[in-house]
């Protein structure tokens, strides 16, 4: 497997993994956020967010219906059809392109379920790899807390319920993220993760998360012609003044 920069892309793509609550989704907003107000050309694409499989998906979640396999190939063909509608046409246009997850999350979760890791890794053979990926390590209580946190339990698919790794929905969590970290740091070398401590408050992490990321990709080749413009003022309010208040702060 090649990286898009390998592959001669114009673009490149940052990925970030994690367990869930490993906070990487607010530290790759923050990033996206940062880039614009930057003036940069960035695509941002999440996890199992294609409209081709969404709605399977959901309801295999809700019905609790999903197997292991199942459960891989339709996420496989959500990125699938990520990959080929949007992630592949903003690189060649010369984009940086932020993934929260990309193929590794697959590589952990579904062998965690059982799927041979062969046979997971070529469901997603089609795929070149991320120009730079950072790994979000934290601890699997600190994951839990954040979790928790304004909501009062864990979904039957996030805590590996679907596994019986225990009747328990915390302890299931608990087994089930601890084994797929197992999974994320054997891979830390095979791909060359950056590891982040995912402990850190996300201040002191996003301040290193934009200092590793100008240091590793030249990131005035992927500044816009023009800057973006900003939404127009809403009559009776200073909405533009507060918009632009938000990119200085990113």
């Amino acid at each position: 497997m090649k990286t898009f920069a390998e592959l001669n892309f114009s673009g490149r793509l940052i990925a970030v993994e994690g367990l869930d609550g490993s906070g990487k989704s607010t530290q790759i907003y923050l990033l996206k956020r940062w880039l614009e107000a930057e003036g940069i050309k960035v695509y941002f694409s999440e996890w199992n967010s294609s409209e081709l499989v969404k709605s399977a998906t959901s309801k295999g979640k809700k019905r609790e219906l999903l197997t292991p396999t199942t459960f891989s190939l339709i996420h496989a063909t959500d990125f699938a059809d990520r990959y080929e509608r949007h992630l592949l046409p903003l690189l060649r246009a010369g984009y940086i392109v932020l993934c929260d997850r990309y193929v590794f999350t697959a590589f952990a979760r579904d062998v965690t379920r059982g799927c041979p890791p062969d046979w997971v890794r070529g469901l997603y053979g089609f795929a070149a790899l991320p120009d730079i990926t950072f790994f979000f390590k934290t601890d699997l209580e600190v994951s839990l807390n954040r979790i928790l946190e304004g909501r009062p339990k864990l979904k039957f698919f996030e805590a590996g319920m679907d596994l019986r790794l225990s009747s328990d929905p915390y302890e299931s969590f608990r087994i089930f993220q601890g084994r797929i970290l197992e999974q994320y740091i054997a891979m830390t070398d095979e791909f060359k993760f950056v590891v982040m401590d995912a402990n850190e408050n996300v201040e002191k992490q996003q301040v290193l998360f934009r200092k590793l990321v100008s240091e590793k990709i030249d990131l005035k080749k992927f500044k816009r012609r023009s800057p973006l413009p900003l939404p127009p003022a809403i009559p009776g309010t200073n909405k533009t003044q507060e918009v632009e208040g938000d990119l200085a702060a990113a």
